[in-house]
């Protein structure tokens, strides 16, 4: 019983913070951060999909070892096996939908700071002159 899953290093994270605000900086921070989001979705999948075949079969070896006449002590431990991977294939579809959620969100607030700035990004960028950073005015 394996997983064809391999594990990311801590360190790297889809996006990383920083202070740049300018529109097409956050558009390209947004647009990594909900396809890293729909790479996990579908690596959650992936995931559950393996852990509910490692469930079946270990529940096949608990009906096999019960059939061997095994100590029954070995039954139950297998049998407990089969019942927390069962568990943990829940959670793990649970996770998946926080992730394909998340992922929405993003491409929903990607969309949305476009309908809200891009007209504005558009005009500052194509003018020749200089023009204030937000919040200039407001001091």
């Amino acid at each position: 019983m394996s997983s064809d899953l391999t594990p990311r290093t801590p360190s790297t994270a889809p996006v990383p913070a920083d202070n740049d605000n300018r529109y097409k900086a956050v558009q390209a921070k947004l647009d990594k951060f909900a396809k890293a989001m729909d790479d996990i979705t579908l690596e959650l999948q992936a995931l559950h999909r393996s852990m509910w075949s490692n469930a079946a079969r270990t529940e096949d070896v608990t009906t096999d070892i019960e059939n061997a006449e095994l100590d029954a002590k070995f039954v139950r431990l297998t049998a407990n096996v089969a019942l927390a991977l069962v568990g943990a294939a829940r959670e793990v579809r649970k996770l998946q939908a926080t992730a394909r959620e998340t992922a929405n969100l993003a491409h929903t607030a990607r969309r949305t700071h476009a309908r809200l700035y891009g007209a504005l990004d558009d005009i500052r960028s194509n003018r020749p002159e200089k023009t204030p950073r937000p919040g200039f005015l407001d001091r």
